[in-house]
């Protein structure tokens, strides 16, 4: 346990430095776009007067430095400041959309994870047969498209040709949980087509590594069905690669949302981000890039300390 704790330590300073690291790359990047923000806010007709006047409101007229100080300082005490456009405060403005990106993320997971793992052992129980070739083929043909090609197939032909689902994913507070899953099936579909290949693959090749270890042999000496081997045996022993792979396309679930959310006008994180990149609303973009980062870097430490759980071993690598 003692070194389990350890590790966890370490892998939270690195994430903690990588997260300051990102933070610095999404403050210069912004300083670097062309153009000046109060300009565009303003409009064209703005007197020079009034642009200063704003500059001095945006504290845009003090060096860099100082503007990310102030802002990473807001950041430790819980404050992302203001948005530009309506003068809100940006974690009241990002806490609905985060919960709404949570959810299309845990409806795609709850259908993509047992989907991949059921694909995979059966294609490692079946291997080379028809059934792995054809589930290679469409997996590896639904991740090779884009998702917004994907999201407007699914919109073709489920919302348009059979009118089962609604393809605008328009959700609130007020409706109820199943209607809100009904909405959000669409985009979490899309999302499922996107990441289950991964998945699916990986469980299929820890499994087939593993079947040619010696207790595997074994187990098949002894006349055990072959079912039973996969399922009781080798994928035990396969779960810290298979939780890997789930939990960074969980990441990915949350921070590669944006596309998806475009098409289907999710109001979640993505299409926050998008509208703020619009309208020029900066404190909002890089709160958000700021968010989605820390929610990868999260997302890769839970992977690292739950793959090291589930096989000790790790905790002592040679």
């Amino acid at each position: 346990m003692t070194h389990i704790l350890i590790m966890v330590a370490q892998r939270l300073a690195l994430g903690l430095l990588t997260l300051f690291a990102v933070s610095l790359i999404i403050f210069l990047g912004v300083e670097l776009l062309p153009g000046d923000i109060t300009q565009a806010i303003l409009g064209q007709g703005a007197t020079p007067e009034t642009v200063a006047a704003f500059r001095r409101e945006l504290k845009l007229d003090l060096p860099p430095h100082e503007r990310y100080i102030a802002w990473l300082g807001g950041i430790v005490q819980g404050d992302l400041g203001q948005s530009l456009a309506n003068k809100r405060e940006i974690t009241e403005l990002m806490g609905v959309r985060l919960q709404n990106t949570l959810f299309l993320a845990f409806i795609a997971a709850v259908i993509s994870i047992p989907l991949a793992l059921g694909l995979g052992i059966l294609a490692a129980l079946y291997r080379n047969s028809l059934y792995d070739r054809a589930v290679n083929v469409f997996t590896l043909s639904s991740i090779s498209f884009p998702e917004f090609f994907v999201a407007y197939i699914l919109i073709l032909v489920f919302a348009v040709h059979l009118g089962w689902f609604p393809s605008i994913s328009n959700i609130g507070h007020e409706l109820g949980f199943w209607e809100r899953v009904y909405r959000t099936i669409m985009p979490a579909l899309t999302l499922t087509l996107v990441v289950v290949a991964h998945m699916m693959r990986m469980t299929r090749a820890a499994i087939i590594n593993l079947l040619a270890s010696p207790y595997i042999e074994m187990a098949t000496l002894k006349g055990l069905p072959r079912s039973r081997i996969i399922v009781r045996h080798a994928l035990p022993n396969a779960l810290a690669p298979i939780i890997n792979v789930v939990v960074i396309n969980l990441a990915y679930l949350i921070v590669g949302v944006v596309i998806v959310e475009v098409v289907f006008v999710y109001p979640g994180l993505g299409q926050l981000l998008i509208d703020a990149v619009r309208t020029r609303d900066i404190p909002v973009v890089q709160a958000t890039g700021l968010v989605f980062a820390a929610a990868y870097i999260l997302l890769n430490l839970s992977a690292d300390v739950l793959s090291i759980m589930t096989n000790p071993r790790l905790l002592h690598p040679r």
